[in-house]
């Protein structure tokens, strides 16, 4: 007479590609769930086609001040008192023109000010300071 073990003979296998599978799903489940959690800030709009699109870039005009007190106004040596002159001149041909004051450190801080109040008073409403990264 042959006994039966008592024992489980067959072990438990696990069993790796359904569990890919499901993992896939999932993925793809959250990932389309996250898209239309989304909340989009535009209205959704049918634009027409334009075959001459061209994205206005606001220019840059510099204006240094040389550690000797010069002021240059895109690499032209010009006096203070026509600095909102020329401002005023570079506005009227683009009202969005972005000011860049570059002034050396060596400058007086005092020199610098009265550049940046003739660019505010000549209408520069975009005028931003130049500076080098400091090292770390």
């Amino acid at each position: 007479m042959k006994l039966r073990s008592l024992r489980v003979e067959n072990q438990p296998e696990l069993m790796i590609i359904p569990m890919i599978d499901i993992i896939f799903f999932l993925l793809v489940f959250f990932m389309i769930s996250t898209l239309s959690m989304v909340e989009q800030h535009t209205i959704p709009v049918n634009l027409p086609q334009a075959s001459a699109v061209k994205q206005e870039i606001p220019r840059t005009v510099n204006v240094t001040v040389m550690q000797n007190g010069q002021i240059l106004f895109d690499q032209e040596e010009i006096p203070l008192p026509l600095l909102a002159k020329r401002v005023g001149i570079e506005l009227l041909k683009q009202p969005d023109n972005v000011f860049v004051l570059r002034a050396d450190k060596q400058v007086e801080y005092g020199k610098v000010i009265t550049v940046l109040d003739e660019l505010k008073q000549a209408g520069a409403h975009k005028v931003s300071v130049a500076t080098e990264q400091k090292g770390r």
